[in-house]
């Protein structure tokens, strides 16, 4: 009967999240103008390099890429004496040639956001949308988890990939049992899972976000996944996690872990399954995402459950992707309702569908008080905690974000991210590092291969952002709408940051204007929409 209970729970979820999801449009085709290259040979002069693997920076260097790949980094310098032309890479007199001068600039690879979702009706119905906000925000990769249904998310998938669209890299990971020919069917025994793995990856699926599937599922599943070289992620739900919890998933081969479910509950001190309210309803979500926090004092930091966990993990490369950013909202609601993108950046429909509201899911906030927000706070203390000593243990930490949902937009809670990991106790070239490198590792982690990008190097592939600022010294400047400083020499206050050219693929995005066209489409929905039904997001 509980198991039985635990099922509907996760079908209705499933069920919400695959309404949001509908209706999708694709990405337009890529126009004139939009983006430059690949190009024959690009030089990008000058510039400080922070190289993805937490080496301290470098520059200037001149960096060489030929159509898409990193071929030449050239130290051609020291900082603050004039560069002698005769060291540096001299530019082809033939073909399509371009060079970019990035003197006083900085250059990283691009992020890797390895959990997210494309909108849907009802939130942000334009692909477009959701693309151009990742690439404005330094994203060059992203993992959908999923992105849409399976074959829309494939498609997507592969237009990326011939930079028919302006949009990331798309890694197309799905949940169990998706899939046009499996409409009329259910995983229901062992076997099922194993055909089902194989259907998914004979239609171009990298991957699987599981639940909290009952054992024999769990096991066929990653079974299958593993020796079809497939990656896995879970999000273990409090509907299963009781009896699957991340221990167990890692013990039956799950290679990473998403939010923080099943975390807790495998290192509780004196409980086996969380100590809910007897009036707990896991419908109501806030229900749900309010008493998850509750759990903070339900472990003991250092203790021996703790780092038995964490021994366990390292023995089996275990990477844990813990998009805290979605959930951080729980901390301080009101900020996160007033953040400073929402005016220019967030749709009037995407933020119709954060206000609290029973049928919206993540918008739980139908009476949010100062003890629920203290239970957050101690509850990521204890979070952040784990991570960073897993990390300094040498477990990898990667990048994701799962915006769209709890006053999260797209890109700009990727950048949050970061400064949540830096909040854990990650330096930031440590943080950089979580979001380029060892996000890498674990896309190619599953296919036994080398990483293809993720790092600034020769024979790589040239995926990279340039900024004006030093992200180490203000992860801030990688938003959007960069950081405010004051000037001393007007005596203002001015935004400074924000990416300047996002390169995806050898391809150049002015990241600026792709800001402006993400302004044009939110004016736009606000023009259409009638006066009274147009929220202001500033209280």
């Amino acid at each position: 009967m509980k198991y039985l209970i635990a099922c509907t729970l996760l079908i209705a979820s499933l069920m919400a999240e695959a309404q949001e999801r509908k209706a999708l449009t694709p990405g337009p085709d890529r126009k004139a103008g939009e983006g430059g290259g690949p190009y024959d040979q690009l030089i990008i002069r000058g510039v400080t390099m922070i190289d993805g693997t937490g080496a301290p920076p470098t520059g200037p260097v001149d960096i060489v890429v030929e159509k898409n790949k990193i071929v030449s980094i050239k130290s051609v310098g020291v900082p603050h004496i004039a560069i002698d032309p005769a060291r540096r890479p001299k530019l082809s007199t033939k073909g399509n040639v371009k060079e970019i001068d990035a003197t006083g600039k900085y250059i990283m690879p691009g992020l890797i956001d390895l959990h997210v979702h494309t909108g849907g009706e009802v939130k942000a119905e334009e692909a477009e949308y959701v693309y151009k906000l990742w690439m404005a925000n330094g994203i060059t990769t992203v993992r959908g988890v999923p992105f849409g249904p399976l074959e829309w998310s494939v498609s997507e998938s592969q237009r990326s990939a011939r930079n028919e669209i302006v949009a990331p890299r798309m890694i197309v990971f799905q949940r169990m049992g998706t899939g046009k020919e499996w409409a009329n069917r259910d995983v229901k025994t062992p076997e099922d899972a194993k055909e089902w793995v194989r259907y998914a990856r004979s239609k171009g699926v990298e991957g699987f976000k599981l639940g909290s599937h009952r054992p024999e599922i769990m096991k066929a599943l990653l079974d299958e996944a593993n020796a079809q070289g497939m990656g896995s992620t879970a999000h273990l739900a409090q509907s299963g996690v009781a009896q699957m919890n991340a221990l167990d998933a890692a013990r039956l081969g799950l290679t990473s872990m998403t939010h923080f479910y099943g975390l807790f509950e495998s290192m509780y001190e004196n409980h086996d399954v969380q100590p809910w309210p007897f009036d707990i309803n896991y419908g109501d979500e806030q229900h749900r995402f309010g008493q998850v926090a509750r759990q903070w004092n339900l472990v003991k930091p250092g203790g021996e459950k703790w780092n038995a966990l964490m021994e366990e993990f390292l023995e089996n490369d275990f990477f844990i992707n813990p998009t805290m950013t979605i959930y951080s909202a729980g901390r301080d609601v009101m900020r996160a309702r007033n953040a400073d993108w929402h005016e220019k950046y967030t749709l009037p429909s995407q933020m119709d569908f954060y206000q609290p509201s029973r049928v919206s899911h993540g918008a739980y906030w139908f009476d949010w008080t100062t003890e629920d927000e203290v239970a957050w706070k101690k509850y990521y203390q204890v979070w952040m905690r784990f991570l960073n000593e897993y990390k300094n243990r040498g477990g990898k930490i990667t990048l994701g974000s799962d915006s769209g949902y709890i006053y999260q937009l797209y890109g700009f809670g990727t950048i949050l991210e970061l400064e949540m990991l830096q909040e854990a106790g990650l330096h930031p070239l440590e943080v950089i590092r979580a979001g380029t490198m060892h996000a890498a590792e674990e896309v190619f982690y599953p296919k036994k291969k080398p990483i293809e990008y993720g790092v600034i190097r020769e024979g790589l592939l040239a995926d990279m952002i340039i900024v004006g600022e030093n992200p180490l010294q203000n992860m801030k400047v990688l938003y959007g709408t960069g950081a405010v400083r004051l000037n001393d020499e007007t005596g203002k206050p001015e935004r400074v940051g924000g990416v300047e050219y996002t390169i995806k693929d050898g391809i150049v995005y002015d990241a600026k204007q792709l800001l402006r066209d993400i302004e044009a489409m939110v004016n736009k929905q606000k023009a259409e929409r009638p006066a009274d039904t147009n929220i202001k997001t500033q209280n």
